[in-house]
């Protein structure tokens, strides 16, 4: 059955995602309507054959709206995500708003889709980028061994900061190249040929990018046990989020036995065969692409039965607007 689908935040980059995600996979959607702030009104977004015209996100927005993908900031979403579910609409949220309220689904289709049916605020939250990417390659690992400790190390693209972002790590890389100083306006420090840690603190000397992991992570696998110990960094890179993960597990498991599921897991391709010099997942070859990369599986040199991996996927797709639509496409 057909659906009329808002969008909000639609101008964003993740919005702009959406809506191509929705056309891409070609979601049945009988009626768009896509919203943002007044400054964006008027303006006209590809769809379909033709175009649609953002309209300014109000009160009145979601009558007769069945799913709403929120893509605008926490803010937004905390005062207008309830306001479109007491309107009807099924509400998928791509801010971290709702994500570890106990009475909002947290999803990953591949790894949880039942969570969805279950939503008694009409509110969805879709995980962060980083996180998911991680579920939808452990879970069928977790499924065989149960999960125990989890070091994760990401290495994160700018477009999860948005498309100012973007732009500023161009800017600064014409200013390199011309012998000049680049500016830092929208980033913490230089961009460029740099590594930062890029996210507000959080609690114990930790970020909140990183506590993100650790606690969704145990909501979304159903097992607050697992430990997880996080870091994360900001890489000069546009699009493609990287993560090396080591994993231990309940009961040991092989590289070999590892491989064997994470052919079969649904959203994962895997990179097999012998260590070679570039043949292992990169963000560049990921981006505009809907899987999540898994390569370098291999047993850790101290841990028995604990696995070491690398992880990569494009985190406009995967991270937020595919794994939006994706949700969306359970409820249908």
């Amino acid at each position: 059955m057909s659906k009329v689908v808002a969008v909000v935040g639609a101008t964003g980059a993740v919005g702009r995602e959406m809506l191509r995600t929705l056309e891409r996979r070609r979601f049945p959607v009988s009626k768009l309507i896509a919203l943002a702030s007044a400054r964006s009104a008027g303006q006209k977004l590809p769809f379909g054959d033709g175009a649609v015209e953002v309209q300014e996100l109000g009160p009145s927005s979601f009558a007769s709206v069945d799913i709403a993908l929120f893509s605008a900031g926490a803010s937004v979403s905390r005062e207008y995500a309830p306001i479109a579910a007491k309107a009807g609409a099924v509400v998928i949220d791509n801010s971290s708003a709702w994500r570890m309220d106990p009475s909002v689904p947290l999803v990953v289709p591949e790894v949880n889709p039942e969570a969805a049916l279950t939503r008694p605020l009409g509110i969805i939250a879709n995980p962060n980028c980083s996180t998911i990417q991680m579920v939808v390659a452990l879970k069928p690992l977790h499924d065989a061994a149960r999960i125990k400790h989890i070091v994760v190390s990401t290495y994160q693209a700018t477009s999860g900061k948005g498309q100012a972002a973007v732009e500023e790590l161009q800017a600064q890389l014409v200013s390199i190249g011309r012998g000049e100083q680049p500016e830092a306006r929208v980033f913490p420090a230089q961009m460029a040929m740099n590594v930062l840690s890029d996210w507000k603190p959080g609690e114990l000397g930790y970020s909140e990018e990183e506590l993100k992991l650790v606690n969704e992570t145990r909501k979304i696998l159903g097992d607050p046990e697992i430990v997880v110990t996080p870091t994360c960094v900001r890489v000069p890179v546009v699009t493609g989020h990287s993560e090396s993960i080591h994993v231990q597990f309940h009961r040991p498991l092989t590289a070999a036995e590892a491989c064997e599921l994470l052919r079969a897991a649904p959203g994962v391709v895997l990179t097999e065969g012998e260590y070679a010099p570039g043949k292992e997942p990169q963000p560049l070859a990921a981006a505009d692409t809907d899987p999540v990369y898994v390569g370098r599986v291999r047993a850790d040199l101290g841990v028995p039965g604990a696995l070491n991996l690398w992880v990569v996927a494009d985190n406009l797709r995967k991270g937020a607007a595919l794994n939006a639509v994706q949700i969306a496409e359970v409820l249908t």
